[in-house]
């Protein structure tokens, strides 16, 4: 029996609210306490807690309408009470029938964690869902797609290929099954949760625990006792599967709302923002009118600059007239890459120190050691003990592990050591990120930064492994040069460029002219947050580790 809930009183003197956020739709579980809606009074912006649970039958309001108290929001199904038990949060059993005879061995197995059970060989229909982006991306191209229907789909197995604002990476498979239907294909745009494969699986089927740091989803649509594969076809009607671009027609359910008055909010409803999106700067990021000012102001210049941060653009002539020409769209990395670093170079005063450290008996010691290694064995490189040594320096000088926020006019220090390495691919600039350096051997960081380049060289990098640097390195000595000034990766403030290291005559002190062994270093700072100073002293502790390893023992 369906009951209805109505709104509460909402204080004195106050009998009416608008309706700003409806976060509910029919079908929907509801636990008690849920947000149901979002309304805004003379006096506030809230949100009205349910006092019911079960399944939404119906919902009696919409954004924009102004309602009274007493009045019925919903009506809610409690026959649909949510059980106590909390099905595993990466495998939630659709408890639709879909007009299938259901398994209740099956159904028990479900609710517990352990998805990887053996039962007596029925069979599954999956669905792989796009996983988690990264922070701030929430969409991405698909730029290859990797299996079709019929293909046996193994564990780790690449599903789609895909283009983010920071990389190109294939989306793994976390089960194993046959592929039933692919429901995405090349130039779709995929956002997060869309469904990209339904896929049968045995019920001894090994599933893989979802990986936390992807958040990949596989949600278990049904079961059936069906021995014999079946074909799509005979799923059609049966499996409620939301396509990609099907997303947008749906009505929007927000799941929250921002701090602030309803003034504010009113203001900035007017002028076209949206308020979820404004960072407030008072009191638990409460959002007030100037803070929507600033954050249209903000909007309006990046409108009118784009990626040249109030350089104006100019016309390209036209080439075509002094012979032929060939255009290529840039790849999503390349643009995202163009726009980043021109907003670097535009709103970081650059300014670059240079010098040379003798690494004469640091390389001398390094192929002695490479010598006595055992084939297969990651091999000791520069960069790798720059990423040690890197890790020291920030350390000793904590301001180049930090980042400035010109907004609020504040520093923030990190206490973690992350250092990022530039890698050269054929898609672009790509930059892996090596997390805790400190805490790893140099050993340890040889192998991990070599298999990081490599999975970054064939697009198997996950987005989390680009995230979280606090300065990087950017080795060109493999290619040549003497000296460069590199871009800094913002938000960081600091980069260190490594050129080809070569022989030159060093004068001992002796009155001799001795050949060593010399690297050249570049290192690139924000002038906001670092001083000159600072910075020689920086980049002479990291030459003079380099000259003298034991410093790392004795100082880092």
């Amino acid at each position: 029996m369906a009951k209805e809930f109505k709104l509460p009183e909402l204080g004195e003197n106050i009998e009416s609210a608008d309706v700003i956020g409806v976060l509910v739709k029919v079908g929907d579980k509801l636990e008690k306490d849920q947000s149901i809606i979002e309304i805004e009074t003379d006096k506030a912006t809230v949100e009205v807690p349910s006092t019911l649970e079960g399944t939404v039958s119906e919902v009696m309001v919409r954004v924009g309408d102004n309602v009274q108290v007493g009045q019925t929001l919903i009506k809610v199904d409690e026959a649909g009470k949510i059980s106590d038990k909390t099905p595993d949060k990466k495998t939630v059993v659709d408890e639709k029938k879909n007009n299938l005879k259901m398994d209740p061995q099956v159904e028990e197995i479900e609710e517990k964690k352990s998805s990887s059970k053996k039962s007596s060989g029925k069979k599954e229909i999956v669905e792989l869902k796009v996983p988690d982006l990264g922070e701030n991306i929430d969409s991405a191209d698909v730029i290859g797609v990797l299996v079709k229907p019929g293909d046996m789909l193994k564990i780790d197995q690449g599903t789609i290929e895909i283009e983010t604002d920071k990389a190109t990476v294939e989306v793994p498979s976390t089960i194993e099954g046959k592929v039933i239907d692919v429901m995405m294909k090349e130039g779709d745009k995929a956002k997060v949760d869309d469904v990209i494969l339904i896929v049968e699986i045995r019920m001894e089927t090994p599933v893989k625990k979802v990986w936390k740091e992807s958040g990949l989803e596989v949600k278990t649509l049904r079961k059936t006792e069906v021995e014999k594969p079946e074909s799509a076809e005979s799923y059609k009607g049966k499996v409620s599967v939301l396509k990609p671009g099907e997303i947008d027609k749906q009505p929007p359910i927000r799941k929250g709302s921002a701090p602030a008055a309803p003034s504010v909010r009113r203001i900035a409803r007017e002028i076209g923002i949206d308020i979820n999106e404004v960072k407030g700067t008072g009191p638990g990021g409460r959002i007030s009118m100037d803070d929507v000012k600033a954050h249209s102001k903000k909007l309006h210049l990046e409108r009118k600059t784009g990626a040249g941060f109030g350089i104006k653009q100019e016309s390209l002539p036209d080439f075509t007239v002094y012979g032929g020409v060939e255009k290529v769209e840039m790849t999503k990395i390349r643009k995202v890459t163009a726009d980043h670093l021109s907003y670097a170079w535009a709103t970081i005063p650059h300014v670059t120190q240079f010098d040379k450290a003798d690494i004469t008996q640091l390389e001398k010691a390094r192929k002695e050691y490479n010598s006595k290694l055992e084939q297969g064995k990651s091999k000791l490189t520069v960069t790798a003990i720059l990423l040690k040594i890197m890790a020291s320096a920030l350390k000793e000088f904590p301001q180049f592990n930090g980042s400035i926020n010109m907004e609020t006019k504040e520093i923030i220090y990190k206490k973690y050591f992350n250092v990022g390495i530039a890698v050269d691919t054929e898609r672009g600039l790509i930059v892996p990120v090596i997390k805790d350096v400190d805490k790893k051997n140099i050993n340890n960081l040889s192998k991990e930064m070599g298999e990081l380049a490599q999975k970054a060289r064939d697009k198997k990098i996950s987005l989390k492994e680009l995230q979280g640097g606090c300065i990087t390195i950017t080795n060109l000595g493999g290619i040549g040069g003497t000296s460069f000034t590199p871009v800094i990766n913002s938000p960081e403030v600091a980069i260190l460029g490594v050129s080809r290291g070569s022989y030159e005559p060093i004068y001992n002190g002796n009155g001799v002219f001795e050949p060593r062994l010399m690297l050249p270093l570049s290192l690139s700072y924000d002038h906001r947050i670092i001083d000159g100073a600072d910075a020689v002293r920086f980049l002479r502790w990291v030459v003079e580790a380099l000259e003298k390893p034991l410093k790392l023992l004795i100082d880092g």
